[in-house]
């Protein structure tokens, strides 16, 4: 148990100092947005809407829109001009999507504008509700899952500071992003399943399938990059990319490299722990012992694992691509068109990808464990 429990702290010791390294190293190129341009926001309530100016506008005798303008007051909530009043307005155009009016008692975020010598409603203030579920959420974890569900949310959370200290500095900063991003992916495996599962034979089989199954994604992705001649440019967002303030262009095509393998990492974890867990399990009831008879079950269990998961995968990709799959499908001339697109066939690459990681990840992981539970020179925990 002392072991244990210094092999924890361990863990949290390291993976703390690889964020702050990895932040200090990844941060040293980008000098981000100058400040004198950078817009200036602002949290507020509003306190009463004041006016409402309505001005149509129309382009021939079929196609009429309406602008609305609003005029509000807004009581500031932010640090530094807590409680100060000020009017703001916010424009709507019918056509375009635009957010609903703005009515007493909502929370919103202005921009200041200094062209125009005024406050603009930028958007609703929507985090709150959404940390109060996350808060509630991670209550739940604990509850359920004790130790090992508080052990899941700081893993959890070092994933994510992974991704936003140390992987997108490094973007910024031109870092190579295909190391970059290997490293990040092999940073929220070793936590994760060190974290949660701890020092046992069962996390050691499934991060080196995972590892091993990512790694094999990502020569696969990078081999179809190459086969399928990717530019990257799929969307207005990866479009804007290239107007960053940065020495040289961001490198598009590394960017749906890392995209897809930091995607994968998810899926691939699941699948190997789920097998390792399995095997260890049956191990320890008494069954399967020899490395064939381990392969053999874990493969199986594989089997088992790979239809639901395949599921998960692909429909978690066509959920978040849900948008623009529709707007693409009605506007293509024909489906050779639609399947053609650079846009579609990166959404394809994703799904395809993970797939063959969570695929090779099943025999990998399975031999792995009828090599390391059949080992004696070690029990089910390691010697620290």
């Amino acid at each position: 148990m002392k072991n244990t429990t210094t092999f924890y702290i361990g863990v949290l010791i390291v993976s703390a100092l690889f964020l702050f390294v990895g932040n200090r190293i990844a941060t040293g190129g980008f000098t981000g947005i100058d400040a004198e341009f950078a817009p200036i926001y602002y949290t507020g309530v509003v306190t009463q809407v004041n006016d409402r100016v309505e001005d149509p506008h129309g382009f021939g005798a079929d196609f009429w829109f309406e602008t609305t303008y609003l005029f509000f007051d807004v009581r500031l909530t932010g640090s530094g001009r807590r409680g100060e009043v000020v009017s703001a307005l916010q424009v709507i155009t019918d056509f375009a999507g635009q957010e609903r009016d703005v009515t007493a008692g909502d929370r919103v975020l202005l921009v200041f504008d200094d062209f125009q010598n005024r406050y603009e409603f930028a958007t609703f203030v929507r985090i709150n509700a959404i940390a109060i579920l996350g808060v509630v959420f991670l209550v739940l974890v604990v509850l359920f899952g004790r130790k090992k569900g508080f052990n899941a949310i700081v893993a959890l959370g070092f994933t994510c500071l992974a991704v936003f200290l140390v992987f997108i500095p490094a973007i910024l900063s031109e870092r190579n992003i295909y190391i970059t991003a290997f490293i990040v992916c092999a940073f929220a495996i070793v936590s994760t399943l060190m974290l949660v599962i701890g020092p046992n034979k069962k996390a050691l089989s499934a991060m080196l399938g995972c590892l091993g199954g990512v790694l094999l994604a990502g020569v696969l992705m990078f081999i179809m990059d190459i086969v399928l001649g990717l530019t990257g440019m799929i969307d207005h967002e990866t479009r804007a990319l290239m107007t960053l303030p940065t020495e040289n262009p961001l490198d598009l095509r590394a960017l749906i490299f890392a995209g897809v393998v930091i995607g994968a990492v998810g899926a691939i974890m699941d699948v190997a722990m789920s097998i390792s867990s399995s095997l260890w399990e049956v191990k320890q009831a008494g069954g399967d012992s020899d490395f064939a008879s381990i392969v053999k079950s874990g493969i199986n269990i594989g089997k088992d694992i790979l239809g639901t998961m395949l599921n998960t995968l692909i429909l978690a990709y066509i959920g978040s691509s849900l948008s623009i799959i529709l707007l693409l499908y009605a506007n293509a001339a024909s489906l050779v068109e639609l399947f053609n697109m650079e846009m579609i066939i990166v959404e394809l690459l994703r799904a395809l990808v993970g797939s063959f990681g969570m695929f090779l990840t099943i025999p990998l992981t399975a031999g792995i464990c009828g090599w390391l539970y059949t080992r004696e020179d070690y029990d089910e925990e390691f010697e620290l």
